[in-house]
């Protein structure tokens, strides 16, 4: 089944587990490693945000330590399309070409290359955040740093480690706001 109609299939279901004023705002999508498929949905009402993981099955999920991976896992994700290729992947290619046009440097084709392949591993949303297509981003950010000449440390994995305070934010905004106790 596509991801896009599992997507509808799970928003019915949440929308079972909606509160009197609440209604279903979001849906992240996580595959945690021997999982399988993760939904954690996101209710909106005026008393703020509210949140429930629904399995493969529709059924609700109550494992904290299950919850939390796939909430980091989809926050790393998220953070890993932002950051990849310095933030703006278009801009970068955009000048890279014009670059090339312009000066023809050395290196600039390799460069070019792992900017296409960066761009080609991102994935169209929707999308289930994994941790191989963590892996796929990283290796290709990484790619594409060592052909822009940056030998020493990675930006992407310095942004990522950067952003681990809000991946742990959003875990704990899903743990606190949760409909049901989690064990």
């Amino acid at each position: 089944m596509a991801l896009s109609d599992d997507l509808e299939r799970i928003a019915e279901a949440a929308a079972g587990f909606a509160g009197a004023e609440e209604h279903v705002s979001g849906i992240l999508v996580a595959e945690p490693v021997d999982t399988g498929r993760i939904y954690l949905c996101a209710y909106a009402s005026a008393g703020g945000r509210s949140w429930l993981a629904l399995d493969g099955e529709a059924r609700p999920v109550a494992n904290r330590r299950l919850v939390r991976e796939a909430a980091s896992l989809a926050a790393l994700c998220e953070v890993a399309e932002e950051v990849a290729g310095g933030g703006d992947l278009p801009e970068l290619q955009a000048r890279l070409a014009e670059i090339r046009a312009r000066e023809k440097p050395e290196g600039i084709e390799e460069a070019e290359a792992a900017a296409a392949a960066l761009h080609a591993a991102l994935r169209p949303h929707p999308r289930a955040a994994t941790s191989g297509y963590l892996d796929v981003l990283g290796a290709a950010s990484r790619r594409l740093e060592q052909a822009l000449g940056e030998e020493a440390g990675s930006p992407f994995a310095a942004a990522m480690q950067q952003a681990l305070p809000a991946v742990e934010g959003l875990a704990a905004e899903i743990e606190q706001g949760y409909k049901l106790p989690l064990s």
